[in-house]
């Protein structure tokens, strides 16, 4: 993960630069740099991002790593909007603390820098968080899971299946909230891995797509086949979980819960694949994240975090057609009005 960087020419033509607004008299240009920019949440990260740009005349250029995981991308990308004299840098770290240095380096050079939906470790190590409220999320579909099984959540057997190994904080947040909701003892809420439960059959990792997710529940069931509850990052790990459960006629009595909140998501908890999920509101940080930059380099403000937190909270919403007694939820009309993708 800490290879030396591209130089900032080469990192512009191995990234692939967009630029989604000419460049004006202000002259105040951003970065965004996601995860990558294949997954529905960052598409439409970038949507917003590019939207607000537009609207400010700021010019936005635009970065992903090759893969959920891919830090090294982001190093680079991070070394070119320095060289490019921009103001401010929005970004999803894969790598939430390798990528410290390299985030010091660009506010030490003077640029705004917000982390989005990702928290960086520590927090502080970026100017602001706009972000999810990661923990409750995960703590909102553990409750529904909980809630739904009643009696039966006493023997539960669980899957979780996380992001990448280096457990950005996103996928510690999740994975932990969850456990707090379902009633496990997480032990360090830090860190994924040290719980004793035995409810919990295991961990594996899914890079955040559809196909991961389906090779990490298809590696679960050969270690306990009896799996009934499946906690997932995401929503396209969610889909393949589903897609491996299909496969062995367990698809019906497994209950399977999800972050996110994406139209194709939020489609398959009307359809019955996913139980409940999370809603985030991807577009909003963006959008936010770009009026931050631009304020910023009008007057030297830098934002605020929402009171009594370490971050500004962009808010969350539980998902589901089948509401559980004591969590409060919206169903997937309401859902589809909020999604994107």
């Amino acid at each position: 993960m800490r290879k030396t960087v591209l130089t900032a020419s080469l990192a512009a033509l191995a990234l692939g630069v967009a630029f989604s607004a000419p460049a004006s008299a202000a002259d105040v240009s951003a970065c965004l740099i996601t995860k990558t920019d294949t997954n529905p949440f960052f598409v439409k990260m970038k949507e917003g991002a590019t939207a607000k740009a537009k609207e400010l005349g700021v010019t936005l250029k635009s970065y992903a790593g090759k893969i959920d995981g891919d830090s090294e991308s982001q190093v680079a990308a991070i070394e070119t909007c320095i060289a490019d004299g921009a103001k401010g840098i929005l970004l999803t770290a894969s790598d939430t603390k390798g990528i410290v240095p390299s985030v010091k380096k660009a506010r030490d050079a003077g640029l705004l820098v917000i982390a989005l939906d990702t928290p960086l470790e520590p927090i502080d190590s970026a100017d602001q968080t706009f972000a999810t409220d990661n923990l409750l999320a995960g703590e909102l579909i553990g409750k529904w899971a909980a809630a739904t099984l009643g009696d039966k959540a006493k023997d539960a057997k669980i899957a979780f299946l996380n992001l990448t190994p280096s457990q950005p904080s996103v996928d510690v947040l999740r994975n932990q909230g969850f456990m707090k909701g379902f009633g496990i003892d997480v032990a360090d809420i830090s860190k994924i891995g040290d719980e004793k439960d035995p409810r919990i059959v295991g961990h594996d990792i899914t890079n955040g797509n559809e196909e991961g997710g389906r090779t990490a529940m298809e590696n679960l069931l050969q270690k306990d086949p009896t799996i009934n509850v499946v906690h997932t990052i995401n929503e396209p790990a969610a889909a393949g979980a589903y897609e491996a459960l299909k496969a062995v006629g367990r698809e019906k009595d497994v209950l399977i819960v999800s972050v996110d909140g994406g139209c194709p998501g939020i489609q398959n908890v009307a359809e019955g694949i996913i139980g409940a999920t999370s809603q985030q509101y991807p577009l909003m940080m963006a959008a936010l994240g770009i009026e931050a930059i631009k304020k910023f380099a009008d007057t030297g403000t830098k934002p605020a975090a929402t009171a009594g937190k370490n971050f500004f909270d962009t808010g969350v919403s539980l998902v589901t057609d089948k509401p559980a007694a004591g969590v409060e939820s919206i169903d997937t009309k309401v859902g589809k009005d909020k999604c994107w993708g």
